[in-house]
């Protein structure tokens, strides 16, 4: 479960932070010349949440890293929930946007699709905060607008179109949790899991009876052959995109 969440600060505070309505900025505020930029702290916290995870990101550590007071760093961000949805509607701004060859709707929100799970693989503690109060900033604006054109033409209500890149989205989210799950697994063990299924054989040879449990030993096997372990991120990405696909387009169709 996510245990940080955007837009947990002050709202007035946030949104003039991510719209660049700082107090230093207003017409008729004068002041010195401020050493740093918004851009170059958030880059700063992003390379952090990267390498690290976002709970290695404190308002200390990002100071640390700019070279910077923590006491100076308060007078560009207000506090570490702003940070935060100053980090995501950063990445948000950045994100892939492609232009698939074929103009169809199906390509279109595949495209969307593989350009949030890349936006998940450059940015793994991405799929670990909870946005369901999304921080409100041109960048979230401009990738909201960007995939919402991707179902123009398919005829669905307004309402459906926004629960339909919802779904989508969730589905993406998902991919990319499980993915970050094995690729931590991975790293823990310093193996990868046809190494680690190697080694566990024998004793999961003693414990499993295939005869008890016919049908998850024939497919288990099958997939794993398949594989080369018990999850692939990959297959289970595109198979699932596809289903999601078939879905929607089903319920395209049946728009009068």
């Amino acid at each position: 479960m996510a245990t940080d969440r955007s837009s947990a600060g002050d709202p007035a505070r946030t949104l003039a932070l991510l719209w660049g309505l700082t107090a230093e900025e207003k017409p008729g505020r004068r002041g010195p010349r401020q050493a740093r930029s918004t851009g170059e702290i958030a880059a700063a916290a992003i390379a952090l949440a990267d390498a690290e995870g976002v709970d290695a990101v404190t308002m200390r550590r990002v100071a640390q890293e700019l070279g910077v007071s923590p006491m100076a760093l308060y007078t560009y961000v207000p506090g570490k929930a702003e940070l935060l949805d100053l980090m995501l509607d950063t990445v948000y701004a950045t994100m892939p946007r492609s232009t698939p060859a074929d103009e169809g709707w199906r390509a279109r929100v595949a495209a969307v699709a593989d350009d949030n799970r890349a936006l998940h693989r450059a940015h793994p503690w991405v799929a670990v905060v909870s946005t369901s109060r999304p921080p409100l900033g041109p960048g979230l604006m401009a990738k909201y607008e960007y995939e919402l054109r991707a179902f123009e033409g398919t005829g669905l209500p307004d309402v459906e179109l926004d629960a339909a890149l919802t779904h989508l989205l969730g589905f993406v989210q998902t991919c990319a949790r499980m993915a970050a799950d094995e690729r931590a697994a991975r790293q823990d063990s310093a193996l990868t899991d046809e190494q680690w299924w190697a080694a566990n054989a024998e004793l999961l040879a003693r414990v499993f009876d295939p005869e008890r449990y016919p049908v998850a030993a024939r497919v288990g096997a099958a997939a794993g052959a398949a594989h080369g372990g018990a999850y692939s991120p990959d297959h289970a990405y595109a198979f699932g995109l596809a289903r999601v696909l078939d879905g929607l387009e089903a319920l395209i169709t049946r728009q009068p």
